[in-house]
């Protein structure tokens, strides 16, 4: 148990044998809540649902969480600052500070990174479906990193059901370290 962190009102983050459940609730309920079963349970509908009642936010979606590989391999494709109006930059804005945006001279991608959970560098990318399937999303998840301040540590959470996105993170050299479920902004 830990306070919750700057950016949520809750988090449930876990990996292999380990959760962590970081909101301001009482620990000795979180405790009870995940008794019966607390390796799945702190994932649980049940426990998510119980927990959003008690933070009054509704949990986001259950998260693979990935880092970067350090330092990146580069652009090895041209982005450019952008302003656009995309669901995607809409959603960094709402959940980022600091956010900053590039996207391909012919628009088929846009890519953010911000400060997320806890101030943690982030990243999100959308490819257009028309540009799907060429390999774009994975040249935006590997230059990523080179556009972080100080080469400091970049992460993604992906949806597993996301398969494409999972794919092109995976093949870009990202790691995955776990899982989270995020509680509003």
């Amino acid at each position: 148990m830990l306070p919750a962190p700057s950016g949520a009102r809750a988090v449930v983050v876990g990996g292999t044998a380990w959760h962590v459940v970081a909101a301001d609730v009482d620990p000795a309920w979180v405790a009870t809540q995940v008794a019966d079963d607390p390796l799945a349970a702190p994932f649980g509908a049940r426990f998510l649902s119980a927990l959003a009642d008690r933070v009054g936010v509704e949990p986001g979606v259950l998260d693979s969480v990935l880092v970067a590989p350090a330092g990146g391999t580069g652009p090895g494709l041209e982005l450019v600052p952008a302003e656009v109006d995309h669901p995607r930059v809409r959603r960094a804005l709402r959940h980022r500070s600091e956010v900053g945006t590039w996207a391909t001279p012919d628009g088929a991608a846009v890519l953010t990174l911000g400060r997320g959970v806890a101030g943690r560098w982030e990243v999100s990318l959308e490819v257009e479906p028309a540009a799907r399937g060429r390999g774009l999303g994975t040249a935006l998840a590997a230059a990523a990193p080179v556009l972080v301040p100080d080469a400091a540590p970049l992460w993604a959470q992906v949806a597993p059901a996301n398969t494409a996105s999972l794919r092109a993170f995976l093949a870009a050299g990202y790691r995955p370290v776990g899982a989270e479920v995020l509680f509003g902004p």
